[in-house]
């Protein structure tokens, strides 16, 4: 399969940049490891014997400070609400889940999901992509993913690789919990930087989301993350249930679901500190949020600037 652009990734990034190029008349493959799309922009549906309920436990919320993010997002109409949290202060979030949002912006793209791409190599004319079964060659090729998983796939020998080894990113464990719909509903967010949960939301609080039950989603520290990130799934919850419980004022046996998720790369420690990196053919442009942070913002702004390099070129 021959094809003239590939983009690995259907994160904020990814999405983003095929967006543009689509808007250009391009017609990029995007392919993506995931059952779903929107990478950290994740819903996790859970059917209760109290009805089905949702959580967010990827990235939480928007803040916008760009205005050609904003447009972006205002584009995408009832995909996006506002949620008011504690502060007064009304944060962006996808309808009726944050995957919401992703799904909405890939419509009309060329998504192919539950491809993993296990190798991608510089031949003749472009770049050779192997996912599974398919082996797809184009002209240039787009890398929105984690800087970790992009060195891997290019490889210490490739130019880029020392400079994709600047970005340091954190892990985050992420614990999605229920309670009855008439639990003690102390807040609608907490952020605590001396707690090994640094972020406590009440996700059933935001637009579009079931209230039949209080849906909590916590997220720990990058110390306490990196400490448990080989834990099982089981044994993080375990741990976490007990400390979200004693911030809400529960019982952690009145929890009628608890359940947790590793994100390896969540967190930016040292970003790249500018929005993309590009081979010196220009056949390869590699980006994410980690080039310039860690905001679903970051992401989209370096997607945007590969997809204008590429236009450029």
């Amino acid at each position: 399969m021959d094809r003239d652009i590939v983009i690995i990734g259907a994160g904020m990034a990814g999405l983003a940049c095929a967006r543009r190029l689509a808007a250009a008349g391009r017609k990029p493959l995007v392919l993506d490891k995931g059952r779903g799309i929107g990478g950290r922009m994740a819903t996790r549906r859970v059917e209760l014997p109290e009805g089905p309920i949702s959580f967010d436990h990827g990235a939480q919320y928007l803040t916008v400070r760009d205005a050609g993010f904003a447009a972006a997002m205002a584009a995408l109409g009832p995909a996006v609400a506002r949620w008011m949290t504690d502060a007064g202060k009304d944060k962006l979030v996808g309808v009726p889940g944050m995957s919401g949002l992703p799904r909405a912006m890939a419509a009309g793209l060329d998504v192919q999901t539950g491809m993993a791409v296990t190798a991608v190599q510089a031949v003749a004319g472009g770049w050779q992509v192997t996912a599974g079964h398919l082996m797809v060659t184009a002209r240039q090729l787009v890398m929105a993913v984690p800087a970790p998983q992009a060195a891997q796939l290019l490889g210490p020998a490739h130019g880029l690789h020392s400079r994709l080894a600047d970005v340091a990113m954190a892990p985050c464990l992420t614990l999605m919990a229920a309670f009855a719909g008439d639990a003690p509903r102390p807040f609608i967010t907490r952020s605590a930087d001396d707690h090994p949960l640094t972020w406590i939301a009440q996700d059933s609080s935001k637009p579009g989301r079931s209230d039949e039950v209080t849906a909590w989603v916590a997220q720990a520290s990058a110390d306490w993350s990196a400490r448990h990130i080989e834990d099982t799934a089981d044994t993080i919850a375990q741990h976490m249930l007990p400390m979200l419980a004693a911030v809400i004022g529960c019982q952690p046996q009145a929890a009628i679901h608890a359940a947790a998720h590793r994100w390896r790369y969540a967190r930016v420690v040292q970003p790249l500190g500018v929005p993309c990196l590009t081979s010196d053919d220009g056949s390869l442009h590699v980006g994410g949020d980690w080039c310039l942070g860690d905001r679903v913002e970051d992401a989209w702004r370096s997607g945007t600037a590969m997809a204008e390099a590429l236009l450029t070129r």
